[in-house]
């Protein structure tokens, strides 16, 4: 058995669910498993992609308890996780130039390396364009959450997050048709961090009128105020 596997007890105590839950949403094929000499494991990759598309399914509600889940996951160690904390000034275009998905995904990732926490933009840029050819992230809402199909430590200082903003919306698959407006980088530095910003950084796109002033606003200063304003409600 892979040292990364989850057995039902492991992962139990990982999602904060009873063993019997596990085993339960394994039979049900909820959970992505498979059973090893009659006993179920689990990938922790795959789990992880569980929960990544989980959270990007959720509302509000069961955004609030995946964040929990993973909240009390996290070690003692592992500090809270503030969007606006991720986002710095220089992480954020409020009018991106870029017309193609190609170019906005270079323009995002630009963004990151300019901060230089970035060490490897080509690489990270590489890795985000093969993750939307497999699954694109764009959603029905105009948002896109790029990011690389695993964290890629190597490249990156710390984890960090970029925002840029079309003016007019791109064609960029994945969304039902709808043009997307609004796109985030995240660039992680270890797979439960990153669902952590995922399941923090969907509930503040979520929170009630956040895209509709981010739409309004051409000042980078000012989205990264409402970003700060956003999450103080949430707390």
């Amino acid at each position: 058995m892979p040292k990364t596997d989850f057995t039902v007890a492991t992962l139990a105590k990982y999602l904060h669910l009873s063993p019997q839950q596990v085993a339960r949403l394994a039979d049900r094929e909820k959970l992505p498993g498979r059973k090893v000499a009659g006993e179920w494991r689990f990938s922790r990759a795959e789990i992880h992609h569980w929960l990544e598309r989980r959270i990007g399914l959720s509302d509000e509600g069961e955004l609030i308890e995946v964040e929990g889940v993973l909240d009390r996951a996290a070690t003692q160690e592992e500090a809270e996780i503030l969007i606006a904390q991720l986002v710095p000034l220089p992480a954020i275009a409020a009018s991106l130039a870029a017309r193609t998905a190609g170019s906005v995904i270079r323009a995002m990732v630009q963004l990151a390396a300019d901060t230089g926490w970035l060490w490897d933009p080509d690489g990270m840029a590489e890795a985000v364009r093969t993750r939307e050819e497999m699954h694109p992230t764009a959603l029905e809402n105009g948002v896109a959450l790029l990011h690389p199909r695993r964290p890629m430590t190597s490249i990156l200082e710390r984890p960090l997050i970029t925002l840029g903003r079309s003016p007019s919306g791109i064609s960029f698959g994945g969304s039902g048709g709808a043009l997307t407006d609004v796109f985030f980088l995240i660039c992680s530095t270890d797979d439960r961090s990153h669902l952590r910003i995922l399941a923090r950084l969907s509930r503040v796109i979520a929170a009630p009128g956040f895209l509709e002033q981010l739409r309004r606003l051409d000042d980078a200063s000012a989205i990264h105020r409402l970003i700060v304003e956003t999450e103080e409600q949430l707390a």
